[in-house]
């Protein structure tokens, strides 16, 4: 018996490491999201803001986590913007919005 449990808690291990992996791709991928939609807010382009709350509605586990990582992300995001950042241009900050969807795409693929 013990020969057969360090290949089974090795096997264990060796599977859990992906997903661990996965879930940090996919906690930055939200986050990434939440600051581009932080970012949208406070520079009035609500076209935007839109478009980046619907990925992760669409995208993303519907957990609480998954909500409080984008809100968290977003309020961070829109107070630092408060402070007197320039506000990107609309082109801009959609090409980096579609950039953080293909990533959400990429860590939380359609099954």
């Amino acid at each position: 018996m013990k020969y057969l449990a360090l290949p089974l808690l090795a096997l264990t291990l060796a599977a859990a490491a992906p997903v661990a992996h996965a879930a940090d791709e996919g906690t930055a991928a939200i986050e990434a999201l939440g600051r581009l939609n932080g970012v949208a807010l406070a520079c009035k382009q609500p076209a935007l803001v839109s478009r980046a709350r619907n990925a992760i509605v669409t995208g993303a586990p519907k957990t609480r986590n998954v909500g409080e990582a984008f809100e968290n992300a977003t309020n961070a995001a829109y107070l630092e913007q408060g402070k007197g950042a320039a506000c990107p241009d609309a082109a801009s900050l959609a090409s980096n919005i579609t950039a953080a969807e293909k990533r959400l795409q990429a860590a939380f693929p359609k099954q």
